[in-house]
């Protein structure tokens, strides 16, 4: 807009300015030129073969040797390229930093690498006349200490991701490039893989594949080891710490078996030839929850079959990862699937990736038993109360969560509940219930969300390669098999902000969302795995080590006392703080007009602070709306 000054404050403006000293015209340099001369992926044969021979004996200093072999070469300019964006991760993390000791030889002579400027990922080479193969040496240094990142290899077990010990030509689709594996383990060691092997002694020779299988197809190995065949082309490979945690009974193990016998039932189809769970039992290497076609990368604290009895603990892990062997990776988001492992991935569509794969996760996990369905409904009811107090849900869309783990690679947030971070999970879970609520509804209870998924998912079985689809796909399938708008409600839950969260469909199955002063034993089972104090539905924060704060919600009695994660809360209404004493003040500020009196260690100083609630305890729970069997009664049946 143009808007004229009046005439003596623009005198006075104009005299100021002329009034100003003169000054030279500021320096304007012009960006420098940059070419990429880093070869596209391109769907033909390389001409050659990658050949890796990898040493993993080296427990003790966790350092993995790679002797890799690349025939087929030809003189010139070459570029190596190291895994970037990694398929599970939906990020470009890569651990190119743990990478060391490179050297790249050609008849015995060593050639001199040039990381690129751009991508530090991709080294540039150039081959001599002559060669037609290179010999190159590398190493992986695993972390050693959990700040430094995942810990991957102990005295006792070890986790071998092959896109960490490789690099691959530049230019070729990574399905295009033959591969040839070795791994030399410790003495008396056993490995497990989705990938096939043959062993002798210590040292695994693995089935020739192609590089985008060699990646999709980990190893775990270690001392204490036990198999078990929950099917005839599904196992449980369990590694642990100490022989032990191996001691899983016949019932625990029949629960496993049941998880395979319900997805199976569920998808109509089997996406692997064989299918290996991956599962560590570990406090000496990092967890993980890593989806493959033919495997998954499990890994828990101790205590996974020992403390059975206490509560569901981390037992969704497995139903989760397992059924992204239908969801994630024989059925694919089209952005999402890339040729090689330097094409970045964009990742809208992990709504259904990720948030149809942790809706089936916690159905299968009731319908095999591997957890009970009561503690199902209370897990469900802590995710539904956590959506529906995120105030963060008025300025971020669904869809934009998608974009997270680019944006902060899963790095720890201070305000979760208003910034979010990848609810795409839970989110979509809700979605994906609605969706399930309007099936039953619409077709007067002949129709449900497993018609879905026998018809997205349940295709040409033993196929582990990947048929990727597009949001109208999802939507034409949910047409096909009741005609309803599909498109514009889901584009409607991906977009909106300003709404409530979308729990409407768990209503609409027989289940409403209350809190009580009690918690569940699920919910008291969570706080002891994640070792908090949960106070999110009453003062709105959770309580860490060592009295620490580790998150506040936004807009919660406790964000407007000012508290901040990082705070420690010393005392309680006059007395040292413990988790019984905050409870107990939360408790009698029901029936008195005081407010509850916190003294808190912020940075270097201590600061007492009051908090006017009177709400008393609250715990999330789902209640059952009439009687009868409802929508989610059913849903949660073995089948």
């Amino acid at each position: 807009m143009h808007r004229t000054l009046p005439h003596a404050f623009g005198a006075l403006a104009l005299g100021a300015l002329a009034a100003l000293p003169a000054y030279a015209e500021n320096s304007k340099p012009q960006p420098a030129p940059f070419t990429d001369t880093i070869p596209a992926a391109r769907d033909v044969a390389f001409p050659g073969t990658v050949t890796l021979d990898i040493d993993a004996t080296d427990t003790r200093r966790g350092i993995f040797t790679t002797r890799e072999t690349i025939s087929g070469v030809s003189a010139g300019h070459m570029v190596l390229l190291f895994p970037k964006w990694l398929p599970g991760n939906h990020s470009p993390t890569g651990q190119i930093d743990k990478l060391a000791g490179l050297h790249i030889m050609a008849g015995g002579t060593e050639i001199a690498w040039t990381r690129d400027p751009v991508d530090v990922y991709a080294f540039h080479i150039d081959v001599p006349q002559g060669a037609t193969a290179l010999d190159i040496k590398l190493q992986f240094l695993s972390a050693t200490k959990s700040d430094q990142g995942s810990i991957v290899m102990s005295q006792n077990l070890l986790r071998l991701q092959w896109n960490s010990m490789s690099l691959y030509p530049a230019g070729y689709f990574t399905r295009q490039i033959p591969v040839q594996a070795t791994v030399k383990y410790p003495d008396g060691w056993t490995a497990a893989s989705g990938l096939p092997s043959t062993a002798t002694g210590s040292t695994y020779r693995y089935q020739p594949t192609n590089y985008e299988v060699l990646v999709d197809s980990p190893v775990l190995a270690g001392r204490y080891y036990k198999k078990w065949a929950l099917s005839p082309r599904v196992n449980l490979d369990v590694f642990a710490d100490n022989a032990a945690e191996l001691a899983a009974t016949p019932e625990q193990i029949a629960a496993h078996e049941r998880l395979v016998a319900q997805a199976v039932k569920l998808f109509g189809a089997q996406h692997y030839d064989t299918y290996e769970f991956l599962l560590a039992i570990s406090d000496q290497i990092g967890g993980i929850g890593l989806e493959h076609h033919r495997s998954s990368e499990d890994g828990v604290k101790p205590g996974y079959f020992l403390n059975w009895k206490d509560g569901p603990g981390p037992r969704n892990l497995l139903p989760h990862e397992y059924t992204h062997s239908w969801d994630g990776k024989f059925r694919r988001g089209a952005e999402l699937w890339t040729p090689d492992f330097r094409a970045p991935m964009i990742d809208t569509s992990l709504w259904v990736y990720e948030g149809q794969t942790q809706f089936w996760g916690y159905v299968l996990q009731a319908r095999s038993g591997i957890v009970s369905k009561q503690d199902t409904l209370d897990m469900y009811a802590s995710i539904l109360a956590a959506l529906d107090n995120r105030p963060g849900r008025n300025w971020k869309p669904l869809i934009d969560t998608t974009n997270d783990p680019t944006m902060s690679q899963r790095r720890p947030r201070g305000w979760v509940s208003y910034q979010r971070s990848e609810d795409y999970y839970n989110e979509g879970l809700l979605v994906w219930m609605e969706v399930d609520s309007i099936l039953r509804r619409e077709s007067k209870g002949k129709k449900s969300i497993d018609d879905f998924a026998r018809a997205f998912f349940g295709l040409t079985d033993g196929d582990y390669g990947e048929v990727t689809y597009t949001f109208d796909d999802v939507a034409k399938t949910l047409n096909q098999i009741l005609p309803y708008d599909w498109a514009g409600l889901l584009h409607k839950r991906l977009t909106e902000t300003g709404a409530p969260a979308p729990i409407t469909g768990f209503a609409a199955n027989g289940y409403k969302l209350v809190y009580t002063e009690e918690p569940s034993p699920a919910f008291k089972d969570a706080e002891k795995t994640r070792k908090i104090t949960d106070l999110s539905y009453s003062l709105g924060v959770t309580i860490g080590k060592d009295a620490e704060i580790t998150a506040v919600g936004w807009n919660t009695p406790a964000f407007k006392a000012a508290l901040t994660p990082g705070d420690t809360i010393v005392a309680v209404n006059g007395a040292a703080y413990t988790d019984a004493a905050l409870k107990a003040a939360i408790t009698a500020a029901k029936t008195a007009p005081a407010p509850i009196a916190l003294m808190i260690k912020h940075g270097t100083a201590i600061d007492t602070v009051t908090i006017d609630y009177h709400g008393g305890l609250r715990y999330p729970h789902l209640e059952k709306i009439g009687s009868g069997e409802s929508g989610l009664d059913r849903l949660l049946q073995p089948r």
